[in-house]
């Protein structure tokens, strides 16, 4: 029965993520390990700048220990719920973590607020200002000197890769700790895995990077996040045509989509931004500025049109059938599990 009760209070963190997000008067778990990264990461870029193997190591101890608080934290929150007998309070820590680990109200709120700024009518220095400054918060390229559509498309960009490693990855990881945790309470839970996956992704979003010193300092972290992140991403590959309108291009959408997502040097952020892409039919891919550097990414969807509000408005549309068709074959799985043990 707790193993049910668990199942239940991760489809209640679903449904409060959706319905509420974040509530501001608590402090996010990314906050906390954000400032753990960032007072770390910043002792090492100002202490060992220059040591090549110095930052490489401890980049390693960084996401070790990173991940590890994480995962820790989490599973001591689950034995104390189990041992505790269904403790309302360990309950609610864990209904809370769990939905702090999803991001679907946050990521669509704040990419639709955009889209809905750049479709005004007559854009002000004011409101391009605003803008600017709020894809800024969502994307790591610099945008200070963006086209209103490039401002589009890096908001798109974002949006669907982001829908992996902020929606689906965090859903597949909390899912797969539940089923763990109906074969031992001492397994691996949807609490840890949640809280672990989250602290990979900000990992990979603070220090993942391949240029300057991040290259050596978050080397380790980029890798881990890309193999945490495999299965999700592909995953929504051959998932989302099934919430589509383009159901009946199965076979030729998912080829299309792995040739072209394939070509970006991340194994998964391509394959995401990709199926969205196509499914859309969107164009995405071309030149970004990233540290004063113009870098060209491979083109998705050659023949697709330009990012629209419009079109950012199917793409949350779709974000959201995915994540309710997961749900329902997440329940299928665990009850039919749950009947053969």
């Amino acid at each position: 029965m707790a193993k049910v009760n668990l199942f239940l209070i991760f489809l209640g963190s679903v449904g409060f993520d959706l319905l509420i997000g974040d509530p501001r008067f608590l402090v996010h778990p990314v906050q906390i390990i954000g400032f753990y990264i960032k007072k770390t990461s910043d002792y090492l870029r100002n202490n060992f700048r220059e040591n090549k193997k110095i930052l490489f190591w401890s980049g390693f101890i960084v996401s070790i220990s990173t991940i590890g608080i994480s995962f820790t934290l989490g599973k001591l929150i689950e034995l104390s719920y189990f041992q505790l007998r269904n403790n309302f309070f360990c309950g609610l820590l864990i209904f809370l973590g769990l939905s702090s680990c999803i991001a679907t109200k946050g990521l669509i709120s704040s990419v639709k607020e955009i889209a809905n700024l750049i479709e005004l009518n007559e854009i002000s220095d004011e409101n391009e200002r605003i803008i600017k400054e709020k894809v800024q918060r969502i994307v790591s390229r610099d945008v200070r000197s963006s086209s209103i559509q490039h401002l589009l498309r890096s908001s798109t960009e974002s949006l669907t890769e982001n829908s992996v490693d902020g929606i689906f990855g965090p859903l597949f990881w909390i899912f797969f700790g539940i089923i763990l945790m109906n074969f031992s309470i001492f397994l691996p839970g949807p609490l840890s895995l949640g809280f672990s996956y989250k602290a990979i992704s900000t990992l990979d979003s603070m220090i993942g990077y391949k240029y300057d010193y991040f290259r050596y300092l978050g080397f380790f972290s980029a890798k881990i996040e890309d193999i945490f992140t495999f299965i999700p991403s592909r995953l929504v590959l051959i998932t989302l045509p099934l919430v589509s309108s383009k159901f009946n291009e199965y076979k030729s959408i998912i080829k299309k989509s792995y040739h072209d997502g394939k070509k970006y040097d991340s194994p998964n952020s391509g394959i995401s931004e990709a199926i969205f892409a196509y499914i859309s039919d969107i164009k995405l891919g071309g030149k970004s500025k990233y540290k004063n550097k113009i870098i060209e990414k491979p083109i998705i969807n050659e023949s697709g049109v330009v990012c629209t509000g419009e079109k950012i408005d199917l793409i949350c549309k779709l974000i959201l059938r995915l994540q309710f068709l997961w749900i329902i074959i997440f329940v299928l799985i665990f009850f039919m599990i749950s009947s053969l043990i």
